[in-house]
């Protein structure tokens, strides 16, 4: 059973109530958009998650990635990123972690915070195969799907499968040379592994299997973009467009197999661009929750990237993304920080209310003129609790402290609102 197999059927989930509830938006509605596969719930049936959708007409979310690497590695550190993740707004949680003790990890976030919870599990292969004394070209698939099988019962929510790479697309790749290469980690380890190998990609070459696992743990597929740009100058080329392709029938095989899918999207593009491409997907894919990485719209703000993430996320919200993966300042750099995560989500959340202004979404608006009427009133605890970051705008306010509670220190009794008050 999944959620959109239970759709199909026109059977109500406790999980789509609740969606609907949250998203005012009418419960019938819900199931024909579920059952269309354009709205996903992630939502392994293993798990304990809340309930999440992800999808046409809903709010858009906003994924955190955290995770150990083999040089930091510091379980306790990545558990507090999660819940700072979280409290900033997070929709959902990435685990990319490569580290030691995986499994104790995975558990460790599931039992930190309810929000889905997503994976990449070839890097758990990658990890196994690296302790055999191994290189990653010489990974075993089996490897692969055992971490697949056991990722789905621990309750992973949605995994980030790269099965859209295949043998015939790395040929284009030695043909078209890009200025960076492959930049998805997952995705160079299996271009890597198909070049040295003249393999298939197992997880092309195996993907009912993989629908199999799916189908019965309610494992939402992220249908990685293993061949996203890494720059500006590889924005929108043909080895992309072509993996873009690819999943476009992964996709469609998914959700005539009843299983819940979505696809990952670009990586470093400039603005005009971007817009083009999430058309492109909506049309390929069938309607697919879009998940975006960024978009990047520069490549000379290191330090700064969750900004040049936020300016290309709220344009590729406004034109069709559905699901923003956060983007911190260590982005290119190192490991995030608890500050690095916060301002990464903070950042996110702004661009995907943006967008969801400009979409007309109802309960975004009802926000904003929350946020004016409060503003109006100089009501600032009001302010206070609507503002997506509740605390920098209230340390901000309390660094100078006025007699007069109805002005603020940047124009003092040359406030407009309050000389114009009552008369306008």
């Amino acid at each position: 059973m999944t959620q959109k197999s239970e759709a199909q059927k026109g059977n109500v989930t406790p999980e789509m109530e609740n969606v609907a509830e949250k998203e005012n938006i009418p419960i019938d509605k819900l199931v024909t958009l579920i059952a269309e596969g354009k709205v996903v719930i992630p939502k392994n049936i293993n798990g304990n998650s809340k309930a999440c959708g992800i999808g046409k007409d809903l709010t858009t979310k906003v994924n955190a990635n955290i995770g150990s690497s083999s040089k930091i590695d510091d379980l306790d550190l990545e558990v507090k990123k999660a819940k700072v993740a979280v409290e900033y707004g997070a929709d959902a949680i990435m685990d990319l972690s490569t580290g030691s003790d995986l499994i104790k990890f995975r558990k460790k976030i599931m039992n930190a915070v309810d929000v889905p919870i997503g994976t990449v599990p070839i890097y758990e292969a990658g990890v196994a195969t690296l302790k055999k004394g191994k290189e990653i070209i010489e990974m075993d698939p089996e490897d692969i799907f055992k971490s697949i099988e056991n990722q789905a019962k621990e309750g992973v929510d949605f995994m980030t499968l790269h099965c859209g790479i295949n043998r015939e697309i790395v040929e284009k790749i030695t043909e078209n040379k890009r200025m960076m290469g492959v930049v998805s980690r997952g995705g160079t380890f299996l271009t890597s592994w198909i070049y040295h190998n003249q393999e298939e990609n197992p997880l092309y070459e195996n993907y009912d299997y993989i629908l199999e696992i799916a189908y019965e743990n309610d494992i939402t597929l992220s249908l990685g973009d293993g061949l996203r740009p890494g720059c500006l100058s590889d924005a929108s080329d043909i080895p992309q467009i072509q993996e873009l392709v690819t999943l476009g029938g992964l996709v469609k095989r998914a959700q005539d197999a009843n299983v819940q899918v979505m696809v990952e999207g670009p990586g470093h593009m400039p603005l005009n661009q971007i817009k083009a491409n999430m058309e492109i997907q909506k049309t390929v894919c069938y309607g697919a929750p879009f998940y975006v990485l960024g978009p990047l719209v520069t490549d000379l703000a290191p330090g700064y990237d969750h900004i040049t993430g936020a300016i290309g996320g709220a344009l590729a919200a406004f034109c069709g993304a559905d699901f923003l993966c956060y983007v911190t300042p260590a982005e290119h750099l190192t490991l995030p920080n608890l500050e690095d995560v916060k301002e990464g989500v903070v950042a996110s959340k702004i661009a995907a209310e943006a967008a969801d202004v400009a979409n007309g979404i109802e309960s975004s608006w009802a926000k904003e003129r929350e946020m004016a009427t409060a503003r109006k009133n100089f009501d600032w605890e009001k302010q206070f609790e609507l503002a997506i970051d509740k605390s920098k705008p209230r340390s901000y306010k309390n660094k100078c402290s006025l007699d007069d509670d109805e002005m603020c220190a940047m124009c003092g009794e040359y406030c407009a609102v309050k000389i114009a008050k009552g008369d306008f």
